[in-house]
């Protein structure tokens, strides 16, 4: 007989529940054998058909089969069996299936009515993943419309069940736990700059000289776990067994199986829960966990490692409590306790939503019963990137979509695979499976050419296979070009300098790391980013030539001709540019541009440079300026008004001006001119005349100041005038000047002027210039522009 199980005590009720209602929330704590009892309870109560369960992850789904074939003295494979993406150990005989959570999503897609399949169980729920917040919404729909009689059944250990329970209309069932009382102890003070690797290797040897049995570990992700283990090697009769999810099932085994000694597993939160690892008794939690999070803006997901939850904090600890009382040490103090958020985020509100959009389109409806919505900006996003991929036209699937959808990865793979074929297999199981380059550069050539780390070998062999049994015959081409058609938004073109700097085709920067070969790339397709800052770090890559990137995509490089202002230049300069997104892949000079163009973009020179008018067009603007105040129907010819309407009159007087230098000489009085009618320009001349016509009939400019009329003359050539000179009803002020066009007054009150403040300049005018008339009566004299011929 099985060992007896705190979840035991409620199965009579669990079964009861889902006999009535056809659907439960089971809520029971870490240990209390819910992923190993309740299945096999389904099948002994006589449950027709396969009973499938869902678990989040690779590992928590092979061993939770291989449990409960050992519970039934059977291989995996019989009675009970898993599947998941690349390796499967099911026959005719098996009743109970277990599968990561994606393979559901395609059961459902394939067959909405799951023939054959009498109950499903949504194990470890709490983590809200994608897939199975999708997986519960589309089983939900399945069951209203298609199968009435499909029990569901929700499990977790920490998640609040309520809601969950509500969304489905079904009871709530709780067990007790089994735990053991468990000491916790934080840290007296902040890590502060203590590296977390150094501070867990401290706390593990802590916790090995103070407590008995296994300690179990916990850090963020493979690299803090593989430092951790080098900072243990001089233990002595102590096993160090590391534990994530990219290790092969060989070593993952050996990490959960008991040792001969002391055992330190080193692992990643895939030791949360789902799996029992016999003989822990001390747990070292490093306080952080790593997450990807998508920007939807950026169309990129970045690993960031954050502070765990209370619940995740919760989960961990109790695995010290799960054979006896022990200890967890926490890594952080107990006032920074409070500042723990109290639940991860449910994935769903922070992935990329590529592969969600994707099924909603190919299930045809988006009013799904999900349990927390997707964000509508995150979903229009992916969908723009599933449009460009020709997954979706108009908002509907493709042809082309259905094709990716029965891929099972990614979209963008999906549709590399297709265009590319099987010989992209492995490019695209490596990406699929999230490998990284060797140490010292990011290029992903290395992987392709089997430089792969032990662990990861037979992994990415069974996902190459199954990709090229699916992908279709094409001629091979480089993997760059390959990466390309699934990334045409991440072609990285090196900026100008010694910087490995690049610039994306979405858009954004990106740098390599300094030695890194790729940095001297002229392009690169960029497969990985840390996605922080402004500009991204690249992580992983593949370089490829102009040329492939022409080939494979030739459909979204565009030419551009353009002329525009260039400040730099201060002159209109004329390109032709094969554009790529935010890319230039070529500029080269636009021969024999149209005149317009170069016109139009002559109207951004004028605005930069601002408007320069001639001492004629000011005083024309100045004239039309009182004509309106006076109440003439005239045009607006301020700065403001001018600018506002530059293409309106001024693009028409543009042909040939394209540079600083061009528009310093260019006059504005013709194109000011030409914006009034004939007869508006009597009606200025009228109302503001423009000239003045001396005695001998010369035509003198009248300067319009704020504060009047003005001209400037010389003095003979008034003599005679015994009126002052009047311009749109106000005196002129004259500027009289002497015969060498000196200023000799201003005045007001010409006839004033002669009677007054004359004679004093004739005194002194006489002295300097005797050739010129100095008439004493300078009102009866004749005006001139004459002197007296030299000796008389």
């Amino acid at each position: 007989m099985p060992e007896p199980l705190p979840i035991d005590a409620v199965l009579p009720d669990l079964l009861a529940a889902l006999t009535r209602h056809g659907q439960a929330v089971l809520q029971a704590p870490p240990g209390a054998g819910k992923t190993t009892r309740v299945p096999l309870a389904l099948l002994d109560a006589g449950t027709p058909g396969r009973i499938v369960m869902l678990e989040p992850r690779r590992l928590a789904a092979r061993a939770a089969a291989e449990r409960m074939a050992q519970t039934l003295n059977e291989p995996v494979g019989q009675t009970v069996g898993y599947r998941m993406r690349g390796e499967s150990r099911v026959s005719p005989q098996t009743r109970i299936e277990v599968l990561t959570e994606g393979i559901l999503t395609r059961m459902i897609q394939d067959a909405p009515d799951l023939p054959g399949v009498s109950a499903l169980i949504f194990d470890e729920f709490h983590e809200r993943s994608l897939a199975a917040d999708l997986g519960l919404a589309l089983s939900l729909e399945s069951r209203a419309a298609l199968r009435p009689d499909l029990r569901l059944l929700v499990m977790s250990a920490t998640l609040d069940a309520q809601p969950v329970a509500d969304l489905m209309g079904a009871p709530v069932v709780t067990a007790e736990g089994r735990a053991y009382p468990v000491d916790l102890r934080w840290l007296p003070r902040p890590l502060g700059d203590t590296r977390i690797e150094t501070a867990t290797a401290s706390a593990i040897r802590e916790a090995l000289a103070e407590t008995d049995g296994d300690v179990l570990a916990f850090l963020p992700g493979e690299g803090e776990i593989r430092r951790t283990e080098s900072l243990l090697a001089n233990l002595d009769d102590v096993a160090v067994r590391p534990l994530y999810s990219a290790l092969p099932a060989s070593a993952q085994r050996l990490a959960l199986e008991p040792a001969e000694t002391r055992k330190v597993v080193l692992a990643t939160s895939i030791a949360e829960t789902s799996l029992t690892i016999p003989g822990i008794r001390a747990v070292v939690d490093a306080g952080r966990a790593r997450r990807s999070r998508f920007d939807s803006a950026s169309g990129m997901s970045a690993l960031v490692t954050e502070r765990v939850t209370r619940a995740e904090a919760t989960q961990r600890a109790g695995r010290a409590g799960r054979v006896a009382p022990g200890t967890a040490w926490r890594l952080w103090t107990r006032g920074e306790e409070g500042g723990l958020q109290p639940f991860p985020p449910p994935e769903i509100l922070a992935a990329d939503l590529a592969p969600l959009a994707l099924d909603l389109a190919l299930w045809g409806s988006d009013d799904l019963p999900f349990l927390t919505p997707p964000p509508v900006g995150a979903l229009n996003e992916a969908r723009r990137l599933l449009t460009d991929l020709g997954a979706l036209r108009d908002g509907r699937i493709t042809p082309h979509g259905k094709e990716m959808a029965a891929l099972a990865v990614h979209p963008r793979l999906a549709h590399m695979l297709l265009r590319a074929g099987k010989p992209a297999a492995p490019l695209a199981a490596i990406l699929s499976e999230g490998e990284r380059p060797p140490p010292g550069s990011a290029d992903l050539s290395a992987l392709l050419e089997g430089k792969l780390r032990p662990e990861s070998r037979d992994r990415l062999r069974r996902e190459t296979s199954r990709l090229a049994r699916l992908a279709p015959d094409r001629p091979t081409m480089d993997p760059g070009a390959m990466a390309a058609l699934a990334y045409p938004d991440r072609i990285a073109l090196r900026r100008p300098g010694d910087a490995p700097r690049f610039l994306l085709s979405g858009g954004r920067g990106a740098i390599a790391t300094p030695g890194d070969p790729l940095g001297a790339q002229r392009l690169l397709v960029v497969t990985d980013l840390d996605g922080a800052g402004e500009e991204a770090r690249i992580r992983a890559a593949l370089p490829v030539s102009d040329a492939d990137l022409r080939s494979v995509l030739a459909d979204r490089i565009v030419t551009v001709e353009e002329a525009a202002w260039s400040p730099r230049e201060s002159r209109v300069q004329a390109r032709r540019q094969e554009r790529l997104g935010a890319l230039v892949l070529s500029d080269r000079p636009w021969e024999n541009a149209p005149p317009e163009a170069i016109a139009r973009a002559m109207l951004d020179g004028a605005r930069t440079l601002g408007l320069r008018p001639s001492d004629a067009a000011e005083r024309f603007r100045s004239r039309v300026a009182l004509a309106r105040f006076a109440g003439g129907d005239l045009p607006d010819l301020s700065d403001v008004a001018l600018m506002e309407t530059l293409e309106d009159w001024l693009l028409p007087w543009l042909d040939g001006v394209r540079t600083e230098t061009d528009w310093r000489r260019f006059d504005l009085l013709p194109p000011l001119r030409s914006m009034l009618t004939r007869a508006q320009q009597q009606e200025i001349d009228r109302l503001v005349p423009g000239h003045f016509t001396t005695p001998l009939g010369r035509s003198i400019p009248i300067t319009y100041a704020s504060d009047g009329p003005e001209i400037e003359v010389r003095l003979q050539e008034m003599l005679g005038v015994t009126a002052h000179p009047l311009a749109a009803g106000k005196p002129i002020r004259v500027t009289l000047l002497s015969p060498g066009h000196k200023p000799i007054a201003v005045v007001s009150d010409l006839p004033g002027f002669w009677r007054s403040s004359y004679p004093e300049v004739r005194k002194e005018m006489r002295g300097r210039y005797p050739r010129h008339p100095w008439p004493e009566s300078p009102w009866e004299a004749e005006p001139t522009l004459r002197a007296k011929p030299r000796g008389t």
